[in-house]
Parts: C-alpha cells; structure tokens; sequence
C-alpha cells in the first residue's frame, strides 16, 4: 500500500490525535508543541488525500475541488506553522497572546491565514468527496460524514476528536479503492 492510500487513514488519524492532545494539555509548550506537530503532520497528509481523491474522481469539477483543497490546505499549514513558532519562542501566555496579535495585525494576514482561506481546504474536501461519490468511487455517505467533521470541529474546538473520527470513518474505504476511468469523471 502507497502513502497515498495510507493517508486516507493517517491524516484523519494525526487530526483526531492533535485533537485529543489539544484536550490534554493546551498549556505548556511541550503539549501546544507536541499537539500542532500532529496537526501539521496531518494537514501534509492531507495534500495526499486530496491527491488521492482527485485520481479516484478524475475530471475538470474534481480537479477544480482539489485545487481549491490545495490553497485552503496552503494557509492552514502556514497557520499551524506560526502557532508553532509562537508557540516555541513565547516566553508565556501573555507573550503568546501578544505575538499572536502583532501577527494578526500585518495587513492581509488575516482573512489569508486565519479565517477566510483556511475554509477552502474543507470546502475542496467536502467537494471532493460528493464527486467521488457521484462517480461511484466512495459511499453516498462518505460526503455526509465529511460534512458532520467539519461542522463538529467548526462549533467547537474541543470537538476536533470527533472530527478526526468522522473523517477517518469517511476516507478509510477509500484506501482500498482503485480510479475510475475517464468514463466516469465528473465534467
């Protein structure tokens, strides 16, 4: 089995986990440290099901839905990254949160990083998901739960275990799935 195949199942796996450890311990730098290595590592996963995804659904709308997934997925991992950085080089909270203001207040930063962007990748997942099930390469049920993950995750934070479960129910079957023909691409 490839990584490709194998991220349909990690990458849900390493976004639960960041999830549980986020509940765990959100304080001390080991634990923000040690959860948004998960986070990250999932997300880089992520591109690799979108990728994955793509070739089980081929077509212009699929194509289309992945690059869309692709950008939003660009500005999560650039998000992550600074809450990374941050993360290491605060002396404390109040630093932590100082930071994160100056960042947040570089024109443009955002709308790009933080909170219009970042939705792309859900919404080029979700996307993909409902063309890969219109072409018969994932359950009719696989969209619904993408869905049910994201809006888990969107109404609370802590719910981010749920959403790693949800997601993982969705896309683990489709690791033992092979592409369609062009047949059957979505236009």
């Amino acid at each position: 089995m490839n990584l490709g195949k194998v991220s349909f199942i990690a990458a849900p796996a390493l976004i639960g986990a960041y999830g549980v450890a986020r509940l765990i311990d959100r304080q001390s730098r080991a634990g923000w440290t040690f959860g948004h290595l998960l986070m990250l590592a999932g997300l880089v996963l992520f591109a690799l099901v979108i990728v994955e995804l793509r070739r089980l659904a081929p077509g212009r709308t699929s194509t289309s839905f992945a690059a869309i997934g692709l950008i939003g997925l660009a500005a999560s991992v650039a998000q992550i990254g600074i809450d990374i950085v941050v993360g290491l080089l605060a002396r404390d909270a109040a630093d932590k949160q100082h930071m994160f203001q100056q960042i947040q207040d570089v024109p443009g930063v955002q709308p790009v990083v933080y909170t219009v962007v970042p939705i792309l990748f859900y919404v080029g997942l979700l996307g993909l998901t409902v063309v890969a099930a219109v072409a018969r390469s994932a359950a009719w049920w696989a969209p619904v739960l993408v869905l049910a993950g994201t809006v888990a995750a969107a109404t609370n934070l802590d719910y981010i275990p749920v959403a790693g479960a949800l997601y993982a129910l969705a896309l683990a079957p489709m690791a033992f799935r092979r592409p369609r023909r062009a047949a059957h691409a979505i236009a």
